[in-house]
């Protein structure tokens, strides 16, 4: 059983620990907070038994041996580089950094402590079905890009519009906040995981007047082809995801919550994609991370890891080369 620590107590936090019960291979007994009523408000209820408000205490005197990382975004770099200073196993929230500075420097680091692992919590591209529709992707004699849209109305929006302040921090530049951090990271993996690195990108934005993008529509160039994004927290989508063949295409209901993935052949005939489900959609990944935590140095486990870190790597840069297409960027950008 792996002893966890988290770091934020959030919907997501909650989640992921109802995913990690599923799964039976972790046991939660730290929790971080900026108070501690709070951590022993959340914690409590899931059996945690140590409680912070000290980040170095936590990481100095905690009983874990894996911390998952769920603060906001411009948080992350430095609460990552004290779990590898600790030598802990991290997993940690989509999108992990912001900028590829940060995530050079957190290589540069995971080389200095060689028992420390980071893993970024991309829980679609872990799922048995998203691994099925890869494999059938694969074998389409054509394949010729995309269509991903990610667009979920976010109900902090209600704040920004009633000019309640502080905003909520997803959608503040101090928290590396906005709709393509925040959601339009599963289309880029989901892009990246089929198609790999493209040629060039570029991002058109729709800004809130808090200074980040409220929602965006970016377009991904290949040798041949692109693949479009349609992200946004300001608005509500219900169009599926679609990847190309010539006259075959593959469709998920949801590229980030995927449910339902359906191929349609060169007769329009509908084949659904068979594979194991989770209802909650981050056991897949905490079964693939546990797989890694509990043998780290077994070749299988340090070919998965290799190629979990090139993913998020190439995710990370196509991410910062958007916004800078865009001219948007983040005090995380200029203190570099």
């Amino acid at each position: 059983m792996l002893k966890l620590g988290i770091i934020g107590t959030h919907i997501i936090t909650d989640q992921m620990l109802d995913a990690a019960k599923t799964t039976g291979r972790y046991q939660l007994t730290a929790v971080y907070s900026r108070t501690l009523a709070r951590a022993k408000e959340f914690g409590e209820p899931y059996g945690a038994t140590e409680f912070y408000d000290s980040l170095e205490d936590f990481f100095d005197q905690g009983d874990f041996e894996v911390v998952y990382i769920a603060s906001p975004n411009s948080l992350h770099y430095e609460q990552a580089r004290l779990a590898i200073e600790n030598d802990k196993f991290v997993i940690l929230e989509k999108p992990a950094f912001v900028n590829p500075e940060e995530f050079s420097r957190i290589e540069s680091l995971l080389a200095a402590h060689p028992k420390a692992r980071l893993v970024e919590a991309a829980r679609h591209i872990h799922t048995g079905l998203f691994k099925a529709a890869q494999k059938k992707f694969a074998e389409m004699d054509h394949r010729q890009g995309a269509t991903i849209t990610v667009m979920k109305y976010s109900g902090r929006y209600d704040k920004v519009l009633a000019d309640e302040k502080p905003y909520p921090n997803i959608f503040t530049k101090e928290f590396a906040g906005g709709a393509l951090m925040d959601l339009g990271v599963y289309a880029v993996y989901g892009a990246l995981a089929m198609y790999g690195v493209p040629d060039s990108v570029v991002y058109f934005p729709t800004m809130a007047k808090t200074g980040v993008d409220a929602k965006g529509v970016a377009i991904l160039t290949y040798d041949g082809f692109s693949v479009t994004l349609n992200v946004g927290k300001t608005a509500q989508s219900y169009l599926p995801t679609e990847f190309y063949g010539l006259k075959d295409t593959l469709v998920f209901d949801s590229i980030f919550d995927t449910t339902k993935v359906t191929y349609y052949d060169d007769q329009k005939a509908a084949h659904p994609i068979e594979a194991n489900y989770y209802e909650n959609s981050m056991v897949d990944e905490l079964n693939d991370f546990a797989d890694l935590f509990e043998d780290p140095t077994d070749p299988a486990q340090v070919k998965n890891y290799k190629a979990w870190q090139d993913l998020a790597r190439d995710v990370n840069a196509v991410m910062f080369n958007l916004r800078q297409s865009a001219d948007f960027t983040f005090p995380a950008d200029t203190n570099r």
